[in-house]
């Protein structure tokens, strides 16, 4: 474990653990969460021999709570800064959720050359406002009631994400965790206020989709249809559909959070399309 410091003097925490000659996995988190996330993908995955990596995105975690930049254009760079001081070019880039977005980013301002597959999991690409242009994305009302009820209680609202859609606890039958859904409010209040409120910008005004058409290398996309967070229809085919070397999987009835909670099922797909 370490820090970089960004060429804008932001300090950001990553984990690197494995064998330093072993192929590379790097781990892109969600919002507003942490390289903590990936705990159980990265103990499995290094159990195979890979070597893992994990960075906690500026103003989350154990980052700097800096007061700007929290845009995918600086997400991708400090991602950028991460891998030329690690030296783990040619690696395999996953990203859930936001980190999708910023996966998918990064290989459009950094080259591919830099990257030999890319996975995205429940991830926020193409779209996910609504707009003229996207007119079956989610209402803007939506993402600004997000930011209104973070300012207002951040607390709440954080147990009230995993407590309810994020996992898919508010499904008739489900069996919440009060451990993951801790979990879940811990990481998210281990980061800045600030840097949230301007992430739910970020991750949902975004739009990928040149990024995904510029793609060549191949790209996964994993999806579940019962996705309450990123919605099914307006992402996971649209991404997969936009890359010239796309793959979809979908997961039926798994939730936005399927890592954690269909983690074996997650896992063995993965390693399965690393090793393809």
């Amino acid at each position: 474990m370490g820090y970089v410091t960004t060429k804008d003097d932001v300090e950001i925490f990553y984990k690197d653990w494995g064998p330093k000659d072993a192929p590379v996995i790097f781990f892109h988190h969600g919002w507003p969460l942490s390289a903590d996330d990936w705990d159980a993908q990265m103990l499995f995955f290094v159990a195979h021999g890979f070597r893992v990596v994990a960075h906690d995105r500026r103003g989350h975690g154990r980052s700097s709570q800096v007061w700007d930049g929290h845009d995918m254009d600086h997400y991708a760079d400090d991602v950028a800064a991460v891998v030329k001081k690690l030296g783990v070019e040619k690696a395999v880039h996953v990203g859930h959720s936001t980190g999708g977005g910023e996966v998918i980013h990064y290989v459009a301002r950094h080259g591919e050359d830099r990257v030999s597959k890319a996975v995205l999991i429940s991830a926020v690409p193409p779209l996910m406002v609504k707009t003229e242009a996207n007119p079956g994305g989610t209402p803007k009302q939506v993402f600004d009631d997000f930011q209104a009820a973070l300012a207002a209680n951040r607390s709440q609202f954080y147990y009230d994400v995993p407590a309810g859609p994020f996992y898919g606890y508010n499904r008739e039958g489900a069996k919440p965790s009060q451990a993951v859904i801790w979990n879940w409010w811990r990481q998210g209040m281990m980061g800045s206020a600030k840097a949230h409120y301007d992430g739910i910008v970020a991750f949902s005004q975004t739009d990928f989709t040149e990024d995904l058409k510029g793609a060549s290398i191949p790209v996964l996309v994993m999806h579940g249809d019962d996705d309450q967070v990123v919605p099914y229809a307006d992402s996971g085919p649209l991404s997969a559909k936009l890359a010239k070397n796309g793959t979809l999987k979908t997961y039926k009835g798994f939730p936005h959070g399927m890592p954690t909670t269909e983690a074996a099922t997650i896992n063995a797909d993965l390693l399965a399309f690393i090793k393809g």
